[in-house]
């Protein structure tokens, strides 16, 4: 830890699997500089004895606690112990609930981990994946059509991560490899259905990243792939595809994954009006 960090103890109590809830406190940490919490994960929380180990934890290292139990019972003895032991407990997601609640004018079914039924749309993510893993770089062309998003990008522009993160908001997702003087897969020119996105990256970033991924696989880094020159004629190559095609481009270089994914999400909700901007 850093001299000027300051660290503190962040339990993180779910009677489900807890991604909510570690989404939600992450996104709020992020907010804080020179902060670095020792999280305590305590998922699938759903019966007192369970409950009781949690306590537990949070007596041996207090700290805030943030909670998403619907089951009364347990809320309620777990903000009693927080409230004697004067640390803050927080029900993540009870004003959001509340409000739903009194807009719909209907009470919620307080049930735990019911987002992740297995469902329609949960089996349809589940296929996604297996799509985004099966068209990978450029394989299993012939089935591009049934794509509804496909990456083209230089390599090292976060193609397969992307379409990963994208699959798992239940969109089919393939990439395909832009290559200097290779010619892209042509079942590309015949298609209409998918959206097709560029993706482009500043060249020196990219060269450091390409560099940095040589020395992990060992290998000399006197390559074209990462000569400067041939890197900058290869990104400006590319945008000129992009652009003769009509296809948006993405520069992916100052953005995560997650706020690439939600550019794309956008571009398909609007090309497709029907479909939520969150997949």
């Amino acid at each position: 830890m850093a001299p000027n960090q300051k660290q503190f103890h962040l339990h993180l109590v779910s009677d489900a699997t807890g991604e909510t809830i570690n989404s939600v406190a992450r996104a709020c940490v992020s907010q804080f500089d020179h902060v670095e919490p020792v999280e305590h994960f305590w998922n699938l929380v759903r019966t007192a004895r369970q409950l009781d180990m949690v306590i537990e934890g949070i007596r041996d290292n207090p700290g805030l606690v943030m909670f998403t139990l619907v089951d009364e019972g347990l809320r309620r003895r777990l903000q009693e112990v927080c409230r004697d032991l004067q640390v803050p407990c927080i029900p993540v997601l009870d004003p959001l609930i509340n409000a739903l609640a009194a807009h719909l004018g209907l009470e919620s079914q307080s049930q735990p981990g019911r987002q992740h039924i297995l469902d329609a749309e949960y089996f349809g993510r589940m296929d996604a994946m297996d799509f985004a893993l099966a068209h990978d770089d450029g394989q299993s062309a012939w089935e591009l059509h049934e794509a509804d998003v496909i990456l083209v990008g230089v390599s090292r522009t976060s193609k397969t991560p992307t379409c990963i993160y994208l699959a798992n908001r239940g969109i089919k997702t393939a990439n395909v490899p832009f290559v200097p003087g290779v010619s892209l897969p042509p079942e590309l020119e015949q298609l209409t259905r998918p959206l097709i996105v560029g993706l482009t990256k500043d060249p020196d970033r990219l060269i450091q990243i390409r560099r940095n991924r040589l020395r992990l696989l060992n290998q000399a880094d006197d390559t074209d792939y990462v000569d400067p020159e041939v890197v900058r004629a290869e990104v400006s190559e590319a945008r000129r595809l992009y652009s003769r095609r009509g296809w948006p481009v993405i520069d992916v270089t100052r953005r995560s994954i997650e706020e690439t994914a939600a550019e794309i999400m956008m571009l398909l909700a609007r090309r497709q009006p029907g479909r939520r901007a969150d997949g």
